[in-house]
This record gives structure tokens, C-alpha cells and sequence, in this order.
């Protein structure tokens, strides 16, 4: 069976990237995937959480996104 044509998710944007209710695109922070032992505990306790994206790059992943929107 042939698939449908329309558009697609884009996967990788998918599950890097969330979409609040308000429409703001959250992504998690760098720096906390290796290397941490050097780093103090207050500087890997403050890359916790999600941050919003400069809205310059929101519109580029929202046009990823297209049904979460």
C-alpha cells in the first residue's frame, strides 16, 4: 500500500523540541551530556530544566512541527 502524501513531522525536530499550550518552543540546555565531574554542582544544577528558544529559531521548528501547532 502507498502512503498518503501530505505533510510530515520531522522526527528529529520532534524529539528535541516541545510546543507549549501558549506556543513557545521549549529545548533542554547543553553541556550536561559529558565532561561533568570538571564542572561545579551549581553550574550542572542550573542546566536542569527546559529553556525557551530565541524566537529567531522557533519559527524554523515550528514549520517542522506542523501539527503541533
Amino acid at each position: 500500500m502507498r502512503r498518503p502524501k501530505g505533510i510530515k513531522t520531522k522526527k528529529s525536530v520532534a524529539k528535541r523540541f516541545k510546543i507549549t499550550a501558549r506556543g513557545k518552543v521549549l529545548r533542554n540546555q547543553a553541556g550536561r551530556r559529558h565532561l561533568c565531574q570538571t564542572k561545579s554542582p551549581k553550574r550542572r544544577r542550573n542546566l536542569r530544566g527546559s529553556v525557551v528558544v530565541h524566537h529567531t529559531d522557533a519559527y524554523r521548528i515550528t514549520q517542522s512541527l506542523p501539527w503541533s501547532h
